[in-house]
């Protein structure tokens, strides 16, 4: 049997692998060897295939980006109207095959990583470009020009989220962050209301 099609499976295998060890570590204080034998084959083949492990751990954060702007289009098709849409980019940003310990982990060496290397940040001011842009699509029908104050405050707790369950260490539980974001952003939509309700209140 041929074995064309084998090197985008070793590499997929050597991504999955790189995202449990960082999980299992809680840092990049992993090595290749580490890698490349969870992974089931030699070091030097994950060196011929990624260069290093910056390298590797980059091509894991793209996976996991990849994997979660699929899940946010998947949520995005099944939603109607501007509110749905939201909650619905809310709540697949907490879903359980991305809200999970060994992602969580990730992300947050990620974070430390983007300080210093320019691919790093490249990739993580995609990410959040990204989601900024998908909040404030939906925001700016509801709320006009605040839209895009409202969308970083969003975003900012979503990452919040992340930040306290790593450092927690707790169980994650994608519901119930959900849910704090939907309260705290239900929240922000009444505020919003009752500061614009013209001078002398509601004509009926």
């Amino acid at each position: 049997m041929p074995k064309l099609g084998m090197e985008p499976i070793r590499r997929s295998a050597l991504v999955e692998a790189t995202i449990v060890e960082i999980g299992r570590a809680g840092s990049l204080d992993v090595t290749v060897s580490q890698i490349a034998k969870r992974a089931g084959m030699s070091s030097a083949l994950a060196h011929h295939y990624f260069g290093g492990k910056d390298q590797i751990f980059l091509a894991a954060m793209r996976h996991i980006l990849s994997v979660y702007g699929a899940q946010v289009r998947a949520a995005l098709t099944v939603a109607n109207g501007p509110r749905a849409r939201l909650e619905a980019i809310i709540r697949a940003s907490f879903e359980a095959g991305h809200f999970r310990s060994e992602v969580i982990s990730a992300w947050m060496n990620f974070y430390v990583q983007a300080q210093t290397s320019d691919e790093a940040r490249r990739l993580l001011r995609v990410y959040q470009h990204r989601l900024q842009s998908n909040l404030v699509h939906e925001l700016r029908p509801m709320i006009g020009s605040d839209a895009p104050d409202m969308a970083a405050n969003i975003a900012a707790l979503i990452d919040g989220l992340y930040i306290r369950h790593a450092l927690q260490g707790a169980q994650p539980d994608g519901k119930a962050a959900s849910k704090r974001v939907l309260a705290c952003l239900e929240l922000m939509l009444s505020n919003h209301c009752s500061q614009n309700i013209p001078a002398g209140g509601i004509e009926s």
